[in-house]
């Protein structure tokens, strides 16, 4: 699982929500590109980290129905092993976690829109909105917008 915005949450979340909210100067550079304000930096470091929740879940749920499609595949008609029962009980866990990864990234993103004053086109999912916004506005493990 790949997360192109790991470096940037994490020099974040060593500048300290309190740290970041002091002075302009601890913001990174890439933020004011953006036109994240200062004072929406902690709710930042809240919808990255609900968007890497996000990636993690989603590639748990994919592990978990690859796994299961391949071992029903050669199982026997009739009642399943108890190998395919914990498969299918590993996927429902994963479908779960995924569920609630993106219930708490809707909620963090609509957290850090209203704390950083940014507009939501009309008829644009907010999810899918600030999923744009991040490939878009925030730089990747390369260093600039993807």
């Amino acid at each position: 699982m790949r997360f192109p915005q790991q470096d940037l949450l994490a020099s974040l979340e060593r500048l300290g929500a309190s740290a970041a909210t002091e002075a302009d100067a601890s913001v990174p550079a890439a933020l004011a590109q953006a036109g994240v304000p200062t004072a929406a930096v902690a709710a930042l470091v809240a919808l990255l980290t609900a968007r890497k929740a996000t990636l993690q879940a989603a590639f748990d749920t994919a592990l978990a129905a690859d796994e299961l499609r391949r071992y029903q595949k050669f199982a026997k008609p009739g009642r399943p092993s108890a190998h395919i029962v914990q498969l299918r009980q590993k996927q429902a866990a994963a479908r779960q976690a995924t569920s609630l990864s993106r219930q708490s990234l809707i909620k963090a993103a609509a957290a850090f829109v209203r704390d950083a004053g940014i507009e939501v086109p009309e008829r644009v999912a907010l999810n899918a909105f600030i999923i744009e916004w991040i490939g878009a506005k925030l730089p990747g493990d390369d260093g600039r917008a993807a």
